[in-house]
């Protein structure tokens, strides 16, 4: 995409940028997919065309994340916000216990929702004000068999703040929001007794949401449970049950062959790295810029930074917007600067932002 002569790059947090190709196949579809004749917006969620998209996604995330039948794969509604609800509701209850990891504001929301409906603890203490640089030690004594699940978000957008390994949970079964870096990198599935994330970031656009689940865990579900928070209900009906977000299911099958034939995790995660690896190092060596996470927790997908002088803050977001940087300003809750950097973000969109800072540095600095 272009503004004028100045090619746009879009750093946004979610619902974030898509691959150029993908667009452009969306564009080519439009009028005619699969030679139905119509858009897949049009064609029936229970019809040949659409379930056959039905299982090739489902095989595709199977090949690049290496997931043994083990698992069911589930789309739902409602991001991860609904998770928050469905985990507890779903795997916990009122006399059970959960164990959640906070270091960060996804962290904070998904226990907020999860005591609504059991006894959920932080296994750190946590401030609700805190804005976190990196991931807290903690004491693995106080896990114990008799939790019913252990959580934690393994990337936290607003702060950048992501896990660089899966953290110990003493063989509790371990649940994650994966929402930001699912598909980022390469991860061992077999670890996980349930991982989600909602596609916005780095598998299409909103409104759905991979769930990976162990089979075993759905025995565990009550059975007054209603219909659209229970997790067999999708097991049992190929996430059917209602009519689905059927456009966005469409987009997640064109990223998974995007992720696919540009080299599958190994060569996304390679990507990542690289991109994320030259703009540390550009802030690092800068006297004008600064980032204040721990360089062992740094995310790889949200480069989180700050002006020295703050005041010159709403000045550099509105030149970023006439160099065709768009969405760099940082959430509200953490202030600064974020950089969004997902799979389809590519190193031409990098470089434009660090020559973009280099150039704000030199007049303002």
């Amino acid at each position: 995409m272009s503004q004028g002569n100045n090619p746009i790059y879009n750093f946004a947090p979610g619902p974030a940028m898509l691959p150029e190709s993908v667009k452009q196949q969306i564009i080519d579809d439009m009028p005619n997919w699969r030679g139905s004749g119509c858009s897949v917006m049009e064609v029936s969620h229970r019809g040949p065309l659409f379930r056959q998209l039905i299982k090739e996604t489902d095989e595709l995330i199977r090949e690049i994340l290496n997931v043994s039948d083990e698992y069911d794969i589930l789309m739902t509604p409602g991001g991860a916000r609904l998770q928050y609800s469905m985990m507890p509701m779903n795997f916990s209850s009122l006399t059970g216990k959960a164990m959640y990891f906070v270091h960060g504001h996804w962290g904070k929301s998904a226990i907020l929702e999860a005591q609504k409906f059991c006894n959920a603890r932080p296994l750190v203490p946590y401030n609700q004000n805190e804005i976190y640089s990196s991931i807290p030690k903690y004491d693995m004594s106080q896990l114990d068999s008799s939790f019913d699940y252990f959580h934690y978000t393994s990337n936290e957008t607003l702060e950048g703040v992501e896990w660089q390994f899966i953290p110990e949970n003493n063989d509790i079964p371990m649940f994650c929001d994966m929402t930001s870096n699912l598909m980022t990198r390469e991860i061992d599935v077999n670890k996980y007794s349930l991982i989600y994330a909602s596609a916005q970031k780095n598998l299409g656009i909103a409104g759905i949401t991979i769930v990976i689940v162990k089979k075993e865990m759905l025995d565990k579900a009550p059975s007054n449970l209603p219909l659209m928070l229970d997790y067999r209900t999708y097991s049992k009906h190929d996430s059917l049950w209602n009519t689905p977000p059927t456009f966005p299911w469409y987009v997640m099958n064109l990223i998974l062959n995007w992720i696919k034939n540009t080299g599958g995790l190994s060569a996304v995660e390679k990507r990542n790295y690289e991109k994320s690896a030259k703009l540390y190092e550009y802030i690092d060596n800068s006297q004008f810029y600064k980032n204040n996470v721990d360089m062992d927790c740094r995310s790889k997908v949200n480069v989180t930074f700050l002006l020295n002088d703050e005041s010159l803050n709403e000045k550099f977001l509105s030149k970023a917007e006439e160099a065709g940087i768009k969405a760099i300003k940082g959430h509200r809750a953490v202030g600064g600067m974020r950089a969004s950097i997902y799979n389809a973000m590519p190193m031409a969109g990098i470089n434009a932002l660090i020559n973009f800072m280099k150039e704000f540095e030199k007049d303002y600095g």
